[in-house]
């Protein structure tokens, strides 16, 4: 009987751990730059180009010695101060256009704020109802209509003061947007997390941070971005006939001076800080919403 001999099997070859090698400083620092230049191709320079654009076109076009409105570089000769100092303080009157937009989105905090509370708790509960949702939807689509500036004379003869009236103003123009959207996203919540919600047993509060604004975050902040673009319109509207330090009452004042650089400037600034309480609201609410929002 033949044996067939074994052969023994080689040890196994111990191999290094692996290692993670960074990538060289002047790589890491390349692929940086690339997506900073990226960014600004895809995100800077269109609105950059238009803007270019826009101003070589109004500098045409006004240029006659029959147009009523100053060019870009008329604007920049006569108010370049208010551009390049914002918070200069000459007077109780004469102030820069950083503390007078300053003063105007105070009175927007406290009006939109109310406004917020009151607007999601409001749709919330109202949202819970099909029968509360056909009884107050008209109502609130009569009521979000109505102008900011109609709202003052009642707010003036309520408050007889300037300042909370403006904030009443503020409140009521921006809060209907946030209830009806609010209400509209507590009725789009599935059916399946109240099953949930009614299987573990949670109370109204706990379904309402757990479940309800979770789900509804989209519509909610979607009524908030109306809302707040609504109270920047409205306090604006409102300076110009309360008066103040504001940027609203700065306009009307501007106009009846007969300064329309100091205007145009004005509004550049109205326009950008719109944008930016756009952005942040819009930034919140993907933030909490993990990005369902926008």
């Amino acid at each position: 009987m033949s044996v067939v001999a074994l052969k023994k099997a080689p040890p196994p070859v111990k191999q290094a751990p692996a290692q993670v090698v960074p990538l060289p400083v002047a790589a890491r620092s390349g692929q940086w730059l690339q997506k900073s230049v990226a960014w600004v191709v895809s995100s800077v320079l269109p609105p950059l180009v238009v803007l270019l654009v826009l101003l070589a076109i109004w500098q045409i076009a006004f240029s006659g010695p029959t147009a009523g409105l100053p060019t870009p570089t008329k604007v920049w000769a006569e108010s370049s101060e208010l551009i390049l100092d914002p918070f200069f303080v000459y007077g109780s009157q004469d102030i820069g256009l950083g503390w007078r937009v300053l003063t105007s989105l105070e009175r927007v905090a406290y009006g939109f704020g109310l406004a917020a509370i009151a607007g999601v708790l409001m749709g919330a509960v109202i949202g819970q109802s099909a029968l509360m949702m056909r009884g107050f939807d008209p109502i609130f689509q009569v009521l979000r209509t109505v102008p900011p500036l109609a709202w003052l004379p009642i707010s003036l003869a309520a408050f007889m003061d300037s300042r909370p009236s403006a904030i009443f103003v503020i409140f009521i123009t921006a809060i209907w947007p946030i209830i009806i959207n609010t209400a509209a996203g507590v009725r789009a919540i599935p059916q399946d997390y109240r099953n949930v919600a009614a299987v573990l047993r949670l109370n109204q509060v706990e379904f309402f941070w757990k479940i309800m604004v979770p789900s509804a975050a989209p519509y909610i902040f979607s009524g908030l971005r109306i809302g707040v673009g609504l109270s920047w319109l409205a306090i604006v509207a409102a300076e110009m006939l309360t008066g103040g330090v504001g940027i609203g009452f700065f306009i009307w004042d501007a106009w009846n001076s007969s300064r329309l650089t100091d205007i145009i400037v004005a509004l550049i600034y109205i326009g950008v800080t719109g944008f930016v309480l756009d952005r942040m609201v819009g930034w919140l609410g993907a933030v909490i919403s993990r990005g369902t929002a926008t």
